[in-house]
């Protein structure tokens, strides 16, 4: 399993990435770093890896955690395009790396 204080401790202060529609409160006070469940093992109480997370505004975070807030397929976008966010930003900060790219 994959563990990061870096990761981890990176979404403070952080913008939502998930930013769910007519959910999200755009309050960086409350982002953490939400682990995707629908990605990873399968279970209560289990976490993914912590590169397969999103920054999370408090909001976003309890809505994309209840299965019956949303369609699965609004799930999986928003989880999606919030993970991505969240890893160019990882990238951009250097706390996360890709071999081989060219720029």
């Amino acid at each position: 399993m994959i563990r990061s204080k870096a990761l981890r401790d990176s979404a403070r202060g952080e913008a939502c990435t998930l930013n769910i529609s007519g959910v999200c409160n755009y309050s960086p006070d409350t982002t953490v770093l939400a682990h995707l469940p629908f990605f990873g093992p399968h279970g209560s109480g289990l976490k993914t890896h912590d590169h397969i997370a999103a920054f999370a505004c408090s909001a976003c975070h309890t809505c994309i955690d209840d299965p019956g807030r949303l369609p699965a397929e609004d799930r999986y976008l928003y989880a999606g395009r919030g993970m991505g966010r969240t890893q160019l930003r990882w990238i951009e900060r250097g706390l996360i790396t890709v071999k081989g790219v060219k720029e």
